[in-house]
């Protein structure tokens, strides 16, 4: 066991931080997300990199064994809404990081119309003004379930939830924002 003061770190650093085209796709993907920082993506890419993993080693497996462990996998990922439910082992392989970015709680807050910007989002959801299934989540990087996509609204106990909110008004005169639905 660990020292529960010292927990581990649960991203990687790239190996070349250096590269100007990792720079700036980075860059590129902080604005679009509308993340904090760079720990933020290094943890989504960490994520997308131990699925890719373990698939790979599925992939090697035997088929006896094999069959469990897959539909482990992509039960998983099909209810993160990571993957559609049509997918098999070798889509895990052809993920992307903004396909783990999308499925995010201040993207989602975003995509839906609840906020006019990510970090506007993200603002919302840290000051306690949107819910999950009627329960305040606090944490702009909670997964969101294929489930609970539905159930994102503004806080019962926000000032947010009136219609006749100044921020709202704001919000829904604005032109929607994202587009529409991915995968």
């Amino acid at each position: 066991m660990g020292d529960p003061k010292k927990p581990k770190k649960k991203y990687e650093t790239p190996r070349f931080p250096w590269r100007s085209d990792i720079l700036q796709n980075e860059l590129v993907l902080l604005g679009q997300y509308g993340l904090r920082n760079k720990r933020e993506l290094w943890r989504a890419k960490t994520m997308l990199s131990k699925f890719r993993g373990i698939a790979r080693s599925i992939l090697s497996m035997p088929v006896e064994k094999r069959a469990k462990l897959e539909e482990t996998l992509l039960g998983k990922l099909k209810r993160l809404g990571i993957l559609p439910e049509n997918a098999v082992l070798d889509d895990v392989l052809d993920m992307t990081v903004e396909d783990i970015l999308e499925r995010r709680l201040q993207t989602i807050v975003f995509r839906k119309g609840l906020a006019k910007t990510p970090h506007q989002a993200r603002q919302l959801i840290t000051h306690g003004h949107i819910a999950v299934n009627n329960r305040v989540v606090f944490s702009p990087s909670y997964l969101v379930t294929r489930e609970e996509e539905e159930s994102v609204t503004y806080a019962p106990t926000s000032p947010l939830n009136r219609p006749d909110h100044p921020l709202r008004l704001i919000i829904e005169a604005a032109p929607k924002a994202g587009g529409g639905e991915r995968r």
